[in-house]
């Protein structure tokens, strides 16, 4: 019967090697796949035919890898007979270590040569494909390798020991296997716990691939939810905006229209005032005249004093905005609004403390209101608004301001002025002032702390110090009279000592104290 195949050339294997990765090929096939050995003899780099795994092949060539002796028992065949060919091996003998079928066992016997030698009978095919041949020396191809060489960690010959590895720790196979198979065992137990946790590995893995699937498609079911109810959405939106739109148009025509009738009724009217007031002027009398003319005049004066509007009593401004919010339709939230209401800027006003007036290197600021032409305030962001603050006296001297569009029809436009003095503000939105701009901005010098006390009086706040004098000017007649700090003092209220100011948060009008003024304040101050 056939050996194993060769997964390379999948002919039977002629002396199988086997590589570091513990695939089996034949050693036609490897001296093929290898290429040309170097003249260094160093290991040379192959890939294996059945893993793909990039594997050295040792300085000496494809005969120093190991013989794979167990490729038959692997693969499950029958091994045959080494003399004929023909039948399955039932014997082996022990001389010579080859492997004969039942014919060639008796003939063994019978020839003179081979008559000495020892045949035994296998059992069973598993002890026919275990009992190989002997492991043959490949430097020495008569001995066989019974020793193994502990340094170099190989199979040698009784010549080998003699030879190259005289020096070498050698043993016979029988004495060294237990050793080396207790080890390799102990690596096989590593291996297959390795191998359970790697397959337990993979199983989760699989699982994981399943959830991973499962959950994908359970979101591609709600992104498809999703997406047709946002459509459903976006459909009943349309249609929404289409009706404004269409209620719209009708409103601006009815209006239109209304406006066209008056129109028209007026121009008829007048029409025939002047018609019959040509006609009279023309064709009649001295007296036809005379008896029209308070009722002719009358007319026409009503007509020459009826009001009506020059310009069409509605515009088409009518936009469409895709980023503007329009609030949650079918639970989504849309965009997209027909904008009927456009910013006029000569309506548009500016608010806030500091619009006017400002202190230097100080953070200040106002409020832009838009409203549209008919005075109502917009409700949206998104104009194009432009501010300049330039010093009326110094040449290239200007506060940068900063907009904010808070998205609700107003601006905070904030400044911080570097020098004193006047400034022209022009506030504009889309390239036209808006109502008051430009404007003057005066700005003061920088914010003067109070240098004093913000008491009742200066006694109090000395500590009873008489002679303390307040920048107030004000005495109390008669002296301290024990009113304690319950008193109103002067001038009837609290005030600052420094410069009798009467507002808390109001700015000092002095200027710094010097050294020699003042002096009788220094304690109050301090205190």
């Amino acid at each position: 019967m056939s050996g194993p195949c060769c997964p390379q050339c999948a002919q039977p294997c002629v002396s199988p090697r086997l590589l570091p990765c513990l695939h089996s090929l034949c050693e036609p096939c490897l001296r093929r796949l290898g290429p040309p050995e170097g003249p260094s003899g160093a290991a040379r780099p192959v890939l294996c035919p059945v893993c793909d795994a990039e594997v050295s092949l040792p300085a000496g060539g494809v005969g120093q890898l190991p013989p794979d002796c167990l490729a038959g028992s692997r693969a499950g065949a029958a091994a045959g007979c080494d003399l004929c060919a023909d039948g399955a091996a039932a014997g082996r003998c022990l001389t010579c270590g080859v492997r004969l079928c039942r014919f060639c066992c008796r003939a063994h016997r019978r020839q003179k040569k081979t008559a000495s030698h020892a045949v035994t009978e296998l059992e069973n095919t598993n002890d026919c494909s275990q009992a190989g041949k002997p492991l043959l020396c490949h430097s020495h191809p008569t001995e066989e390798l019974r020793l193994f060489c502990e340094q170099c960690d190989q199979l040698v010959c009784q010549d080998c020991v003699l030879g190259r590895h005289r020096q070498h720790p050698c043993d016979f196979t029988g004495n060294v296997i237990h050793k080396h198979g207790v080890a390799l065992r102990e690596l096989l137990r590593s291996t297959q716990q390795h191998m359970d946790t790697l397959e337990d590995v993979l199983s989760r893995v699989d699982d994981m691939g399943g959830a991973v699937r499962s959950r994908a498609e359970a979101v591609a079911a709600e992104i498809c939810e999703f997406a047709r109810g946002y459509m459903k959405a976006i459909e009943e939106h349309r249609d929404r905006l289409l009706k404004q739109l269409e209620d719209l148009k009708v409103q601006k025509e009815n209006l239109l229209h209304l406006q066209k009738a008056q129109l028209q009724q007026l121009l008829l009217d007048m029409r025939t005032g002047v018609e019959f007031t040509e006609h009279l002027l023309m064709s009649g009398s001295d007296g036809d005249i005379l008896i029209t003319k308070a009722l002719v005049s009358s007319r026409l004066t009503k007509l020459n004093s009826t009001a009506y509007s020059t310009h069409p009593s509605v515009d088409d401004r009518i936009q469409f905005s895709p980023h503007e919010r329009a609030g949650q339709c079918c639970g989504y939230e849309v965009f997209g609004a027909i904008l009927n209401k456009v910013v006029d800027p000569a309506r548009c006003t500016l608010h806030g403390e500091d619009l006017h007036s400002a202190h230097q290197n100080q953070l200040s600021g106002f409020t832009l209101l838009c409203k549209d032409s008919t005075g109502e305030r917009m409700r949206r962001g998104g104009e194009a608004v432009w501010v300049t603050i330039t010093h009326k006296d110094k040449r290239d001297c200007a506060a940068k301001p900063t907009v904010c569009d808070n998205g609700d029809g107003t601006y905070c436009i904030s400044y911080s002025p570097e020098e004193p003095g006047l400034y022209a503000v022009c506030v504009c939105v889309k390239g036209q002032h808006v109502q008051g701009s430009p404007f003057t901005l005066l700005v003061k010098h920088k914010f003067r702390e109070h240098q004093g006390v913000f008491h009742c009086c200066t006694f109090c706040s000395s500590g009873g110090q008489k002679a303390v004098r307040c920048a107030c000017g004000g005495t109390m007649p008669g002296g301290y009279q024990g009113c304690g700090h319950g008193h109103k003092g002067h001038p009837g209220c609290h005030h600052w000592s420094c410069c009798g100011q009467v507002k808390e948060s109001s700015e000092c009008l002095c200027g710094p104290p010097s050294d020699t003024s003042q002096r009788s304040l220094l304690r109050t101050v301090a205190l």
